[in-house]
C-alpha cells in the first residue's frame, strides 16, 4: 500500500483531480469494500492488488504486479468452493451434472454478471485506454477481478470468509436464477456432439494475435480432423476457443450430416 500512496502523492491528479489526498481516498475505499464484504480487512494491501488491472501498470509503473496472481490463486478457491457446494447439495446428481453446473457458476460471462451486480468496477484501478470502449474488454477485467478478491479474501482471512463470499454472492444467486443450467461451455459441448457422431476431438489452434500487450484480441480456430469447422474471437485464448466452438456447433447442426467420418 505504501508504494501505491507514496506514487499517488506526485499522481493523484489523474485520478482525483487533486481534490482530497490519497491516504483519504483509499480510506474510503477500503470502508466500502469491507461494508460490501461484511467483515473488517487485515491487510489492505492484498485488496487494492486485487483490484489493480495490469492495463493500472502503464499509468503507475513503479507499482510492480497487478492482480494477476490473486486471480491465479482465487480461480482456484471459487473452483473449490463451488464443488464443495454442490457435491453437498445436490447428493443425487451424477459427476456430469456437477462438473456442468460448476463450470456454469464460474464462467467469465457468469462472474461478470456478479461483479456489475456489486458493483465491482467502483473499487477497480485500471487504465481506461485498455478498453476503449469494450464491453468484452471490461467484462474479462471485472471477471479476473472479482477472482482475484476472492484470491484477496483467502489469504487475508482464510476459507470460511471466502466461501461466505462466495456463497453469497455467486453460488445461491446462481441457483436461485437457473444460471446454473445455462450450458455455455460450447468446447463441451462441440466435445460431446462430435464424439457422438464419430468426427473426431476437436483441436483448437490460434490463428492470429492483433494488439498490444495489454489489450490483445485472439483468433482461434477449431479444427475435426483437417478440416476448419468454427473461428472465433476474444480477448483471452480461452474465449476465442469458445467462440470457435460456438460457431462450430452452429455449422455442424445446420449441415446435412453427410459428414466423413473419421475411422478409429
Amino acid at each position: 500500500m505504501e508504494v501505491f500512496l507514496s506514487w499517488l502523492k506526485n499522481k493523484f491528479r489523474f485520478i482525483t483531480s487533486g481534490k482530497i489526498e490519497p491516504e483519504v481516498f483509499f480510506r474510503e475505499k477500503i470502508k466500502s469494500l469491507e461494508k460490501l464484504l461484511g467483515f473488517k480487512t487485515v491487510n489492505k494491501e492484498y485488496y487494492i492488488k486485487a483490484l489493480t488491472h495490469r492495463s493500472f501498470l502503464e499509468i503507475a509503473p513503479d507499482i510492480e504486479k497487478s492482480n494477476e496472481r490473486l486471480e491465479f490463486l482465487g480461480d482456484s478457491v471459487l473452483g473449490v468452493i463451488v464443488a464443495e457446494y454442490l457435491f453437498r447439495n445436490f447428493q443425487d446428481k451424477e459427476e456430469g451434472f456437477l462438473t456442468k453446473s460448476r463450470s456454469h457458476i464460474v464462467n467469465r460471462d457468469a462472474l461478470a454478471i456478479v461483479a456489475k451486480k456489486i458493483k465491482l468496477d467502483k473499487f477497480m484501478l485500471y487504465n481506461d485506454k485498455f478498453l476503449k470502449d469494450s464491453d468484452e474488454g471490461m467484462k474479462t477485467i471485472m471477471a479476473d477481478a472479482l477472482e482475484a478478491l476472492i484470491g484477496a479474501i483467502y489469504v487475508d482471512s482464510g476459507i470460511e470468509r471466502a466461501k461466505a463470499f462466495v456463497t453469497k454472492n455467486i453460488i445461491e444467486p446462481s441457483l436461485v436464477n437457473g444460471y446454473y443450467r445455462i450450458d455455455t461451455n460450447y468446447k463441451g459441448q462441440l466435445l460431446e456432439l462430435s464424439h457422438s457422431m464419430n468426427l473426431g476431438t476437436p483441436n483448437y489452434k490460434v490463428k492470429n494475435e492483433t494488439g498490444p500487450d495489454h489489450n490483445k484480441t485472439f483468433t482461434v480456430q477449431v479444427f475435426i480432423g483437417e478440416e476448419v469447422f468454427g473461428e472465433g474471437k476474444g480477448k483471452s485464448k480461452k474465449s476465442a476457443e469458445q467462440e470457435s466452438a460456438k460457431s462450430a456447433l452452429k455449422q455442424i447442426k445446420s449441415r446435412s450430416l453427410n459428414i466423413p467420418k473419421i475411422s478409429s
